[in-house]
C-alpha cells in the first residue's frame, strides 16, 4: 500500500516491521509535525483568536526557529547529529514544499489526440524561486558535507580530553584563543605541542575557503531578495526630512566631497570597533540612503529655473544615495556576521509574500551557519599558529 504524500515528506509513516516502540516514535512525531503546521496555518496564534501574524511571516519565523533548534548549539568542528540531521531534512522539505505551489504562467502549445494544436497557458516555478532555491539548496549540502568532513581530526575542544603529561610531544599545548573577553561561552579548541601536521592544516584552510565562499553566495541571494522586498510604510513614516540629519555633519562632509569617495577611508576615520557600533552606523546610513534616492525620485517643474536647480538637487542625491549604498556594503563586508538592520527587520515582519520569506530566510540561516563555520575554523587556525610560536 503507497505512503500518503504527507508521510512521505514528513519521513514518519507506521513502519511494518520494527516493534511497537518504533511505531510510536512515528505516531509522535507526526503529531508534533502536525502541531508545527497547525500553528503556521493559524498565524502562531493557537488561539484562534485571529491575532497571529501573516503566513509569509510565520513560516520565516518557523525557517528561523527551525535552524536555532538544530544548529544552535554548532559551536565546533564536528558532524551534525543523527537526530538532528533527520529533523532538519524533514522539516525543510516540509517547509520547502510550499514553494511547489508558487508559480506563474506563461503560453504553451499543447497537441490534442486528434494532431490539432491548440494554445493553453501552462505553469512553471516562479523566476526567483526557479533560480534561487535550487542553488540555497546546494549550499545546504555543502555546508552539511563540510560538516561531516571533521569526523577525526588532529583538534579538540577544552574538557574534550584529558590531560597527558606535559613532558610528551603530543601532551595538549595551553588553549589559545584571540576572542579576548568577547563571546566567552564559546569551547576553545586545543592542539598538540607541536600544531597541527600540515595535511590537517591545508585540509582545514580548503574547507575555509568554500566556507567562505558559501557565506559570500548566501550573503548575495539574501541582500537580492531583500531588496525585492517593498519597502514598508511605517519604516518611510520614520525616515528624517533630510538625510545630513541622520548621518551626521561629519560623515556628510566625507560622502558630499566632490572627488574620489572611499568608503574605505570613512569607515577608517569612523574607528568602528563593536558590531552594536556597525549595526547603529549601518542603519544611519541606510535611513539617509533612502531619504536621497526619495528626493532623487521628486520631481517638481513650478518654473524652469526650478527645473534646473531640481535637476542639479536630484544629480546631488543621486550621487549621496549612491555613496551611502558602497558604506553600507563596505560595512557588511567588514563585519560579515552583522546583525540585521531596522529596515531588513522591518521588511521580514510587513513582507507578505510566502516565496520571499521562505527565500529570504533560508538564505539567511545558511549565511549565519556558513560565517559559524568559518570562525570556528579560524580558531582552530589560531590555536595552530600560537602551538608552533611556542
Amino acid at each position: 500500500m503507497p505512503q500518503p504524500p504527507l508521510l512521505q515528506r514528513l519521513g514518519t509513516a507506521p513502519r511494518i516491521a520494527g516493534g511497537m516502540r518504533d511505531r510510536k516514535a512515528g505516531y509522535s512525531e507526526l503529531q508534533l509535525m502536525k502541531e508545527r503546521f497547525s500553528k503556521l496555518l493559524l498565524g502562531e496564534d493557537m488561539s484562534g483568536g485571529g491575532k497571529g501574524v501573516s503566513t509569509a511571516a510565520a513560516i520565516s519565523n518557523a525557517i528561523t526557529n527551525l535552524y536555532a533548534t538544530v544548529f544552535g548549539s554548532c559551536h565546533r568542528l564536528e558532524p551534525l547529529p543523527v537526530e538532528k540531521r533527520s529533523m532538519w531534512r524533514r522539516e525543510m522539505d516540509c517547509l520547502l514544499s510550499v514553494c511547489d505551489y508558487i508559480v506563474e504562467f506563461f503560453p504553451s502549445k499543447e497537441v490534442l489526440p486528434d494532431g490539432a494544436i491548440r494554445e493553453v497557458m501552462a505553469t512553471r516555478p516562479r523566476s526567483d524561486i526557479y533560480v534561487n532555491l535550487p542553488a540555497l539548496e546546494k549550499l545546504d549540502d555543502m555546508l552539511l558535507e563540510i560538516l561531516d568532513g571533521f569526523q577525526k581530526t588532529e583538534f579538540w575542544y577544552l574538557n574534550d580530553k584529558g590531560h597527558k603529561d606535559s613532558s610528551d610531544d603530543s601532551a595538549p599545548c595551553r588553549p589559545a584563543s584571540h576572542r579576548g573577553e568577547e563571546r566567552w561561552w564559546l569551547p576553545v579548541p586545543c592542539v598538540t605541542k607541536l600544531g597541527l601536521t600540515e595535511s590537517a592544516r591545508r585540509d582545514l584552510r580548503q574547507k575555509h575557503d568554500c566556507a567562505s565562499q558559501i557565506h559570500k553566495a548566501a550573503m548575495a541571494i539574501n541582500n537580492g531578495i531583500l531588496a525585492e522586498i517593498k519597502i514598508p510604510e511605517s519604516y518611510t513614516q520614520t525616515l528624517p526630512k533630510c538625510g545630513r540629519a541622520s548621518v551626521g555633519d561629519a560623515i556628510y562632509r566625507h560622502m558630499s566631497f566632490p572627488g574620489k569617495f572611499a568608503p574605505e577611508y570613512l569607515l577608517d576615520c569612523l574607528e568602528i570597533s563593536s558590531e552594536h557600533e556597525a549595526l547603529e552606523a549601518a542603519d544611519l546610513v541606510e535611513a539617509a540612503m533612502h531619504v536621497w534616492r526619495r528626493k532623487a525620485n521628486h520631481g517638481h517643474s513650478r518654473s524652469p529655473w526650478s527645473a534646473v536647480k531640481d535637476l542639479m538637487e536630484s544629480d546631488k542625491n543621486v550621487m549621496l544615495a549612491s555613496r551611502a549604498e558602497d558604506v553600507l556594503l563596505c560595512l557588511k563586508q567588514r563585519f560579515p556576521g552583522l546583525s540585521q538592520t531596522t529596515l531588513d527587520a522591518s521588511k521580514i515582519q510587513h513582507n507578505k509574500d510566502v516565496g520571499q520569506a521562505i527565500l529570504e530566510s533560508y538564505s539567511r540561516v545558511l549565511e549565519s551557519l556558513a560565517y559559524t563555520i568559518v570562525t570556528c575554523i579560524d580558531d582552530v587556525l589560531f590555536a595552530d599558529e600560537s602551538a608552533r610560536k611556542i
